[in-house]
């Protein structure tokens, strides 16, 4: 890595931004919360269920085809031809109470200037669930999600660009806020101001290699574990 991420906000880095992009899962609430684990077995049960194999070789299956696809649902559909919509509403079907409002981060949020987005590989309904669970749904102007994707995800370069074209952001003026580093390289060839979100206690998260932050991650800026103290620390300037 030529330069390390910094970890405390200049506020002169972030003068320029106009819209603001957040991902969901395990940025706009901490990794510790593990919504996924409910999500993770969701799929395992569809993947089950539908192509009537061993709860093990189902859950196998699931993975490969998150790596090979970016998204399980991915390789459902190449693989599978499945219905889209039945497998987000199946995966999406969990218990939120896990998450409770967070005034200080939807302050640090409405206070931002310009326009916010949630950009993300699950679903509106799933988006709108866990924001408004947080408190903060109503701070955003809009949700891109799979669907708006045509069910390509992040990090496909066509799905940034699609979501850049639809709301007509000019990505010079633009952040991204992201928990997995290699969904931020698009976004920083595009000019975007790059913001990785890290568990609070990375050492004692099980994370896959490539979940984690690397020597060669050099298209992201700042790294932090607080996303509410690092908006405020923006706001601060």
């Amino acid at each position: 890595m030529e330069k390390k991420p910094k970890t405390s906000p200049e506020p002169a880095d972030f003068a320029h931004i106009r819209d603001w992009v957040f991902d969901l899962d395990n940025t706009l609430y901490p990794h510790h919360i593990n919504l996924f684990a409910q999500i993770d077995v969701n799929m395992t049960t569809y993947v089950q269920e539908l192509l009537q194999l061993e709860r093990d070789e189902a859950k196998a299956l699931q993975k490969r085809y998150y790596h090979e696809h970016g998204t399980t649902l991915a390789g459902l559909m190449i693989n599978h031809g499945i219905n889209p919509d039945g497998f987000l509403e199946r995966a999406h079907a969990i218990d939120y109470s896990a998450l409770i409002p967070n005034p200080e981060l939807g302050e640090a949020i409405k206070a931002l200037p310009g326009r916010k987005f949630i950009f993300t590989n699950g679903s509106v309904p799933h988006a709108q669930a866990a924001a408004r669970a947080l408190g903060i749904l109503d701070h955003f102007d809009d949700i891109f999600d799979i669907v708006a994707a045509d069910y390509v995800p992040k990090p496909a370069g066509a799905t940034y660009d699609k979501f850049a074209s639809l709301h007509r952001v000019d990505t010079k003026n633009a952040v991204m806020f992201e928990d997995l580093p290699r969904n931020l390289q698009v976004p920083k060839a595009l000019g975007m101001r790059t913001v990785l979100l890290v568990p609070r206690n990375l050492d004692a998260v099980l994370m896959e290699r490539w979940e984690k932050l690397s020597t060669e991650d050099d298209h992201i800026d700042y790294v932090t574990d607080d996303l509410a103290g690092f908006l405020g620390g923006i706001h601060a300037g």
